[in-house]
């Protein structure tokens, strides 16, 4: 028998708490106000019998009590949120083809568990799911050889397109283990020219007017993370992608980019020919494996970058 007291949404509360240390960005996170933020953790305490955070410390500490209480309440959100994706899986039995393509930046996370969950929908469809570079992704659902798309925004107006913003991933410096944010001894590890990241990057480092030497210029991700945890040089990526290099993480570090805050939108688009009501509740169902295969742990990892990746409405 659960505790009287013990919420979903003090539960809730209390862990955009424990990764943001701020009540203001704990309301943004949850959609309630700031008196509303501080009852809920009150009522929380109340019920457990002890304080899970130092109130007189700014940002927020968690306490002994809350740093164990944390461990299991987010084993408790992660897998109320897994049974909601697979509960809410929608009938896709009346389709018959459904083809959807996703960058490679969830091979790891996202992608399987989203297979699995459309597969068991679809109980006589045809369905293709292939994961690719972003530009390729717009070039298929150009050819009409896509339904549907998961990729990061170009910046470019795309004709005939809809577009369902999913979560905002904004870019980050890595570097080796020790260095910091102090770069000006190591090269720039950049990604390939043709890559839509590497465009993407190289037009903000233009507005910055920052410039840095060409010498290295590396067409795989995982690679690239292995060269900066090498102690060979500094990067920009986006915390996707640094989740993916997790096996490189004892020898990096991120930080925030020092020379301009900027980042992509990751979006589901489909043809606006298709006007069926699936794409919104795939965009729906992605948001909710995003914030459990990604979002939460990423900012669990990394807490400052609490309220900067995020899932967008």
């Amino acid at each position: 028998m659960v505790m009287k007291g013990l919420t979903l949404r003090g539960l809730e509360v209390f862990e955009a708490l424990a990764r943001t240390g701020s009540v203001a960005q704990a309301a943004e996170i949850t959609g309630l106000s700031q008196p509303s933020v501080s009852q809920q953790l009150r009522n929380l305490e109340k019920a457990l019998g002890t304080d899970l955070v130092d109130h007189g410390r700014r940002p927020m500490r968690l306490t002994q009590a809350g740093r164990s209480f944390l461990a299991r309440a987010e084993v408790v959100l992660a897998e109320l949120q897994m049974a909601q994706s697979e509960l809410t899986v929608m009938d896709l039995g009346h389709l018959t083809t459904l083809s959807i393509g996703l960058i490679d930046d969830f091979d790891n996370d996202l992608t399987p568990r989203l297979a699995t969950l459309l597969a068991d929908s679809l109980t006589r469809s045809k369905f293709k799911l292939i994961t690719l570079p972003s530009l390729n992704l717009f070039a298929e659902l150009e050819a009409q050889r896509l339904h549907m798309a998961v990729s990061a925004h170009s910046g470019e107006v795309l004709k005939g397109v809809i577009e369902y913003p999913l979560v905002q991933d904004p870019f980050i410096l890595v570097t080796p283990k020790g260095v910091g944010n102090s770069i000006q001894d190591l090269p720039f590890l950049r990604y390939a020219r043709d890559q839509l990241i590497s465009r993407q990057i190289e037009a903000h480092l233009a507005r910055q007017q920052m410039e840095f030497e060409e010498r290295f210029e590396i067409g795989s991700h995982q690679a690239l993370m292995a060269m900066v945890a090498q102690g060979l040089g500094w990067a920009i990526t986006t915390p996707l992608g640094y989740m993916r290099a997790t096996r490189f993480h004892d020898g990096m570090e991120a930080h925030p980019v020092p020379f301009g805050d900027f980042a992509r939108t990751i979006s589901l688009f489909t043809r606006s020919d298709w006007s069926d009501q699936v794409p919104k509740e795939v965009a729906d169902m992605i948001r909710r494996l995003m914030r459990t295969q990604i979002v939460d742990p990423a900012v669990a990892q990394v807490p400052w970058l609490g309220g900067q990746l995020k899932v967008m409405s």
